[in-house]
């Protein structure tokens, strides 16, 4: 009997996934083609088209200037096509070009001195930084920080005996004091629940029992991972693996890291009712220090400890701060994994394709705003790092032809820019089939 149910919501969910990554994608690349047009407009360069996606136009309109902005059919990339470009790569119009006077050809990208060229093309990448950095500096500063003081602003539901209360402050767990968070999680760290709390209640010294503070709770699920893809949530309470009873989340990590086999079953508490799931572990690069990683087999669980303290504002300097340490940690983890994928030290499987960078899009949305526009961030960061790879048809390509003219004096002739354009295509097409076909395997 043909499934219609079921095929409705797998069309729903691609549907989900495709408007989530088209929007993402959409974001980014108007970022960095704007970079692109503006930096041209400031250093003389005319921008005849600003197009969001290819094909046929679907919305145009033409400005002042004699740009036309548009929306194209085909919402997976854009271009900005300036004077004298025979298209959207900025190869050169042979039949445009020799038309025009000196004051003309200095509008163009060919025509322009070697610094506006060069600027205009570096503008893309820099501009998805600058977008990463301003993204994450804004979530930092309205997510703002938890603060030190162990005092309870929301809690998570657990299976069991809990009798804290929200604003409650935990001033010791089993007769240990503690002061701070930090010092919550260290003493906790062998207890079994139910842990008994002592705690300012209404200025009164009142004693509770409640989980222990880092149980085995998902704080976080990864995106593409076996937990998501096993219906996993925030909030549930994995209570055993393959029958094995867990206290804590250090239980958890130590059943996944030493069971026989990748395949697992979980036992799950969410909201007073509790169920079995199986989960298969995967083996994945976690980057480390100096560049290195290791290969762990992970289930995309993140754990965290069974309450919300409260949150202060985040000032804007050390909001900027981290901002910018979130955006050069994307870049340089990036870079000593494709050495390490390179070098065969770590599985090609954490290379990520367009399919896959789609499904976490929608897994990630799903999550909510915040993580979204967290992934939006990484991802614009990311772009305007492959950009700069030194390839033909890339921003990096342009600058080391920008670099060769300067060393020998001379721009590289069009026959070879032409060959040197269709490698580079090809180079690119050939690592995106590289990283589909992968993700299909693993």
């Amino acid at each position: 009997m043909f499934d219609f149910m079921s095929l409705s919501a797998s069309f729903g969910g691609f549907i989900w996934i495709a408007f989530f990554f088209i929007l993402a994608l959409s974001v980014i690349v108007t970022v960095h083609e704007y970079g692109h047009y503006i930096v041209g407009r400031w250093c003389g360069i005319h921008a005849e088209v600003f197009s969001v996606g290819f094909g046929s136009v679907l919305l145009s309109r033409l400005d002042k200037r004699g740009t036309r902005w548009q929306i194209a059919a085909l919402p997976f990339g854009g271009y900005v096509k300036f004077k004298g470009d025979a298209n959207a790569a900025s190869g050169s119009d042979g039949q445009v070009l020799p038309s025009l006077d000196p004051i003309q050809l200095r509008c163009t990208m060919h025509g322009a001195p070697i610094w506006a060229r060069a600027a205009t093309a570096a503008a893309g990448p820099v501009f998805n930084f600058i977008f990463s950095i301003i993204l994450f500096c804004v979530l930092f500063m309205w997510q703002g920080q938890f603060t030190d003081t162990p005092k309870i602003s929301q809690m998570f539901a657990t299976p069991v005996v809990n009798t804290l209360q929200i604003n409650d402050e935990i001033i010791s767990v089993n007769g240990v004091d503690v002061f701070s968070i930090e010092d919550l999680v260290i003493a906790g760290q062998e207890l079994v629940a139910p842990a008994l709390y002592t705690v300012l209640r209404d200025e009164r010294r009142v004693e509770a029992r409640g989980p222990v503070p880092f149980p085995a709770l998902v704080s976080q699920v990864q995106p593409r991972s076996a937990a998501i893809e096993a219906g996993i949530k925030v909030g549930d309470v994995i209570t055993r693996i393959d029958g094995q009873a867990l206290n804590s989340f250090a239980d958890l990590q130590a059943a996944v890291a030493t069971a026989d086999t990748d395949e697992m079953l979980f036992s799950v508490w969410r909201k007073g009712s509790e169920f079995d799931i199986t989960l298969t572990s995967r083996l994945v690069a976690i980057p480390g220090l100096n560049g290195s990683f290791e290969n762990r087999r992970l289930v995309g669980i993140t754990g965290g400890i069974f309450f919300e303290p409260g949150t202060e504002p985040l000032p804007f300097g050390i909001a900027i701060t981290a901002a910018l340490k979130r955006t050069w940690y994307i870049i340089t983890v990036s870079l000593a994994g494709i050495k390490q994928m390179v070098l065969g030290s770590i599985s090609a499987c954490n290379l990520s394709g367009p399919v896959a960078i789609a499904e976490t899009a929608g897994q990630v949305a799903s999550q909510g705003a915040m993580p979204f526009l967290a992934l939006i961030a990484g991802l614009s960061t990311a772009v305007g790092l492959m950009n700069l790879f030194p390839i033909p048809v890339l921003d990096g390509g342009h600058l080391l032809f920008c670099a060769y003219e300067v060393i020998t004096g001379r721009k590289p002739s069009d026959s070879v820019l032409q060959i040197l354009m269709t490698f580079g295509l090809v180079v690119v097409l050939s690592l995106t089939l590289f990283a589909v076909v992968m993700n299909g395997i693993c």
